[in-house]
């Protein structure tokens, strides 16, 4: 048996054993997407789950992607007319509600407008189970790359209850409240009303020291200085390393809350598409390991706000201040109450001017979607991790793929005639090699050799294997991974034209000179301390 996805939104499905009649109404079609989003649907690409072969997994020309489960499924003859136009009503191609799972990023529909203010169309150009079946990855194109546990489903999570459960407040020294991770070095800078002499900082902060010191016995030596060496270039504003450090260092603490706080400051700063959700994930596993994690807590309301989930940041802050009553007065506390509080009075208006629905999430005039549609989107689940640095606005094939003996490793190409080596436990690039002279297209592993083929434009397949260690140097290599991984962030985000004009042989300082993308900082608040 095969199957086949194509850009009228249905899947054919075909058996070898069984004549092909090749009639205008064989009933051989699996799925009709556009009886339920409507005509603008297509399918981009196909892959069936090796393990569990009743899982077949489709990308379309939306950030969703559906996995149905064809045991649920029936062949139906795709009914046309003398024009040839599609069924378009449900009723005509029924599905049962729990035949089909969605996967999304959580912050892409809540961020939707933003992409269509830069025009970028988000459409899954590649989706691949790893070897088990028990993973899926997503090549998102105009975004990331995208790992779903298709085992353990994770829902997309704002404000949680659940991770801040705990009312109790911090116990008082002194008559100074004293909570986890880090109160100065910042944070106690922009404290109203309390006069704060050098003998009950040091009572503050011994008894801080005595609260932790079991938990920083926990750390290693190794992740100690990874963690210090991480917080040294936050210091420095070199965030992606800081990022890749903290990376490595949860990988081998996976239980020091500190971590996650501090690898969310890094990510509200360098504000790449997606950080700020990742940041608001990595608040999110700093609080259900530490629910007195102060600035994890302020950090949540802040990326909820960022977010454009207001009453949930206006909820989280609420909580915080009542929490932590000796930072409620802080600059920074009251700047972003009032940041909160006009987003929901700006929120509030928008939403009486305008009456969108979700058909026009990712297209505009279109007919509205079924209801089972939206209720499979808002039920849609998170991803496990993400690698970042790649560029996908261009072509619509490109591919990403696990490599390795395990599929420890994470490959795929790029705009800029680069592809990209992932360690998919940390998602630190390993290595950039320059595979095409415009761009990076397709990436197939060997499937018993450590053997890797590439293409793209040029006309030709380019094999890669190993080198032998004897200090020669690949001359495709490119020697920096992080200046590669942010030119391309700034492609990403360019201008239509410039990334045009890029792709003929211009060279734009906007992108290859500029400033970092979101150099703007957020307060004290977010600086790790710990």
């Amino acid at each position: 048996m095969f199957w086949s996805a194509s850009e009228d939104g249905s899947v054919m499905q075909f058996d070898l054993r069984c004549p092909e009649l090749c009639s205008q109404n064989s009933k051989n079609v699996l799925v009709n997407l556009e009886s339920h989003v409507g005509a603008q649907i297509e399918f981009k690409c196909i892959a069936i789950n090796p393990t569990r072969p009743e899982l077949i997994a489709l990308g379309a020309n939306d950030p969703y992607v559906r996995v149905y489960d064809r045991r649920m499924l029936t062949c139906q003859s795709l009914q046309r007319s003398g024009s040839q136009s599609r069924s378009t009503s449900p009723e005509e191609f029924p599905l049962l509600r729990g035949c089909v799972e969605y996967y999304v990023p959580g912050h892409i529909p809540q961020k939707k407008d933003d992409y269509k203010k830069k025009l970028r169309a988000l459409a899954a150009t590649y989706v691949t189970f790893n070897p088990d079946g028990s993973e899926l990855l997503v090549n998102l194109g105009g975004e990331q790359i995208y790992l779903f546990d298709v085992n353990r489903k994770r829902r997309i999570e704002k404000f949680s209850s659940i991770v801040i459960s705990s009312n109790s407040k911090g116990s008082s020294v002194n008559g100074f409240s004293t909570y986890s991770n880090g109160t100065t070095n910042g944070v106690s800078k922009h404290i109203h009303g309390a006069s704060q002499t050098s003998s009950n900082i040091k009572s503050q902060d011994k008894h801080k020291h005595c609260r932790h010191k079991d938990s920083r016995k926990s750390l290693s030596s190794v992740v100690e200085s990874l963690k210090k060496k991480a917080n040294a270039y936050f210091e420095k504003e070199q965030y992606n390393k800081a990022i890749n450090l903290y990376n490595q260092a949860i990988m081998k603490a996976p239980d020091a809350s500190m971590l996650y706080g501090n690898r969310a400051a890094a990510y509200m700063k360098r504000k790449w598409d997606g950080d700020v959700y990742a940041a608001m994930r990595d608040c999110h596993s700093a609080l259900r390991l530490d629910q007195n994690h102060l600035k994890a807590h302020f950090r949540l309301s802040k990326c909820l706000n960022e977010l454009q989930w207001c009453s949930e940041a206006f909820e989280c802050l609420k909580h915080f201040k009542s929490k932590f009553p000796d930072y409620a007065s802080s600059k920074a506390c009251e700047q972003l109450d009032k940041d909160i509080k006009a987003a929901l009075f700006s929120m509030t208006d928008h939403e009486e001017k305008s009456s969108s629905t979700a058909s026009d999430l990712f297209f505009p005039k279109s007919q509205p979607v079924s209801e089972l549609e939206k209720i499979w989107r808002a039920e849609a689940n998170d991803y496990e991790s993400r690698f970042c640095g790649h560029c996908n606005t261009t072509t619509d094939i490109k591919e990403a793929n696990f490599f390795g003996s395990n599929g420890q490793y994470i490959v795929a190409g790029s705009d800029d005639g680069s592809f990209f080596i992932w360690e998919k436990n940390t998602t630190n690039i390993v290595r950039v090699l320059r595979g095409d002279e415009s761009i990076v297209n397709c990436l197939q592993p060997h499937p018993s050799c450590c053997l890797l083929a590439t293409s793209g434009i040029d006309h030709a397949v380019r094999l890669w294997t190993p080198q032998p260690e004897d200090g020669s140097k690949n001359d495709r290599e490119v020697n920096n991974s992080d200046d590669a991984a942010l030119a391309n962030q700034k492609r990403m985000n360019a201008d239509p034209l410039e990334v045009m004009l890029m792709n003929m042989g211009y060279r734009l300082s906007a992108v290859d000179d500029g400033d970092e993308t979101g150099g703007r900082g957020e307060g004290h608040i977010t600086c790790p301390t710990s």
